[in-house]
């Protein structure tokens, strides 16, 4: 009971075809169906394998619509296989483009909508909009109803967007990646998941496109004794594939009840620094938007 089974998909993508893409991906979730997963995880911007180019003219050619077939598609595949779907994709809405992530229940409905909100602006992620919200919103599964949260690549390497998802009562975070999960970007994750006390799932593409690595924990470091445990649930190497996670939702609501972390002794009154918009000389960009 209270086990939340996640299809992490490590997969490689056919770059910017979007149609091969989407049958590919259409594949793999009715993959993670067949091994009964709750949802279905994709890494960042599947629709173009995070592929396009550094010119926004030409960004229309790659960025779709809400009411795209691409998403249309995939809403149609969550209601036939019963699985909830975290797909993500380069949305084009009123001119302006967004790395985006959209999940839909397995009723279709799409419950929660995020565009990443750190874009990597000093690469051709600068050419796209930055989201301007961090929601939470929750999944109804088997027996259960789950509060899901977003990040998406480099989100994760900013400590305020998982600590929002926290505050606003995120249970799990789910994180499409596009770039190399190495030894520094994987521990930064794990503390992530620890001093907020979340679960966090990250799904990257597989090698040779980013090296694989995708990785999950969830977050309890100490057990009901208070001995150290190794929050690491999961690793994949290199290789391509549909990874089943599970996460224990149960066991993670008693640790949350229980331990000092997250929104607990916190003292915002003193954290007024974080929202100053006038960064320090040394951390000063040409092309920063602050």
């Amino acid at each position: 009971m209270n086990k939340f089974k996640i299809g992490l998909l490590q997969i490689v993508s056919e770059d910017n075809d979007q149609e091969k893409n989407l049958i590919k991906g259409l594949k793999y979730c009715e993959d993670a169906a067949n091994h009964e997963c709750d949802l279905v995880l994709f890494p960042e911007m599947w629709n173009v394998g995070y592929s396009f180019p550094e010119d926004k003219g030409l960004l229309k050619k790659y960025a779709i619509t809400k009411t795209s077939d691409f998403l249309e598609r995939y809403r149609e595949a969550a209601i036939k296989l019963e699985i909830a779907i975290a797909i993500t994709y380069m949305k084009s809405e009123n001119n302006q483009f967004y790395n985006t992530i959209t999940i839909i229940d397995k009723k279709g409905k799409e419950i929660l909508e995020y565009s990443k909100v750190h874009t990597c602006d000093f690469s051709k992620e600068s050419i796209l909009t930055p989201g301007n919200d961090i929601p939470v919103s929750s999944l109804e599964i088997k027996n259960d109803n789950i509060k899901l949260g977003a990040m998406i690549c480099f989100d994760r390497e900013h400590p305020e967007t998982a600590r929002i998802l926290a505050i606003k009562g995120a249970e799990i975070i789910v994180v499409p990646n596009a770039c190399e999960m190495e030894q520094n970007r994987i521990a930064q994750l794990q503390t992530r998941a620890f001093e907020n006390m979340v679960g966090i799932i990250l799904a990257n593409y597989a090698s040779p496109q980013e090296n694989g690595n995708s990785i999950a924990f969830d977050g309890m470091a100490f057990d009901s004794k208070g001995k150290s445990r190794n929050t690491k649930i999961f690793e994949a190497g290199s290789k391509e594939g549909l990874y089943c996670v599970t996460f224990d939702i149960a066991e993670l609501r008693k640790y949350r009840k229980r331990e000092v972390w997250g929104d607990t002794f916190r003292k915002p009154s003193l954290y007024k620094k974080l929202i100053d918009d006038a960064p320090i000389k040394e951390f000063r960009r040409s092309t920063s938007r602050r």
